[in-house]
């Protein structure tokens, strides 16, 4: 399978590294991705918004069709398994929704979709165009269970500010009925299973999306919400257990 890894906010492909390795060892093709606005040096940080980094994504499904041999170029063929972290959980959604024939599984690692027109419910507010990787005490504790001292350098070594417009822009969807069809797994770090469940079940508005899914299931994987840093190979098993 082609597998694109879509990385939360200020993040970029070499946060995928551990897991994107471990994928490939396993037989399938890993595509990491840096999403525009997140290049170190991007002099248009503060331009990029919503749809482009969607239209980023979209362009590695189509790209993927490239580099697999086994392909249809004319066909359709579901060979995309789509994953999107924390706040590129929407972006994936929203990727998925213009290339729901491309698709076999999305999954979701610490996030879910979006109902149209949401914003990612972050609370981060722009400065001077761009929300740059706060202090760690911003965060709650789930949010950084496993990640030590020497992880925290590394997260920040690697953070670029993230665009201020994707911070604040409504997720666009058109596509309700075919994206709504396509399975979805969402891999729950720092909440639990039964937790996701009552919250659907409750009618909380911010899992509305999720709701609305013909066909999707949680599985758990306990750590913060950076499995990328805490337990890479442990998420990477995850994936491969989905897929298979």
């Amino acid at each position: 399978m082609e597998i694109v890894l879509v990385p939360g906010f200020w993040l970029g492909a070499s946060a995928w590294q551990e897991v994107a390795r471990h994928l490939d060892y396993a037989g399938h093709r890993a595509h990491p991705l840096t999403l525009p606005g997140l290049e170190r040096d991007d002099p248009a940080r503060t331009v990029v918004t919503v749809p482009d980094q969607v239209a980023a994504i979209v362009a590695a499904i189509d790209g993927a069709r490239e580099t697999n041999a086994l392909g249809d170029p004319e066909g359709g063929e579901r060979d995309v398994v789509l994953v999107g972290h924390s706040g590129g959980g929407p972006l994936a959604a929203a990727a998925l929704d213009a290339r729901p024939e491309r698709v076999a599984r999305v999954i979701y690692v610490d996030a879910w979709p979006l109902a149209p027109g949401e914003v990612v419910p972050s609370g981060l507010e722009p400065v001077d165009g761009v929300v740059p990787l706060p202090e760690w005490d911003a965060f709650e504790d789930e949010d950084l269970v496993d990640l030590t001292d020497e992880l925290r350098e590394e997260f920040r070594r690697q953070a670029v500010p993230e665009p201020g417009l994707v911070v604040t822009g409504a997720i666009e969807l058109d596509d309700d009925e075919r994206r709504r069809a396509v399975p979805a797994t969402i891999i729950a770090c720092e909440f639990g299973a039964d937790q996701l469940r009552s919250w659907v079940e409750g009618g909380v508005d911010f899992v509305s999306e999720l709701r609305m899914l013909r066909d999707w299931e949680v599985v758990e994987l306990p750590t913060g919400h950076w499995p990328m840093f805490t337990r890479p190979r442990e998420l990477a098993e995850k994936i491969l257990e989905v897929i298979d």
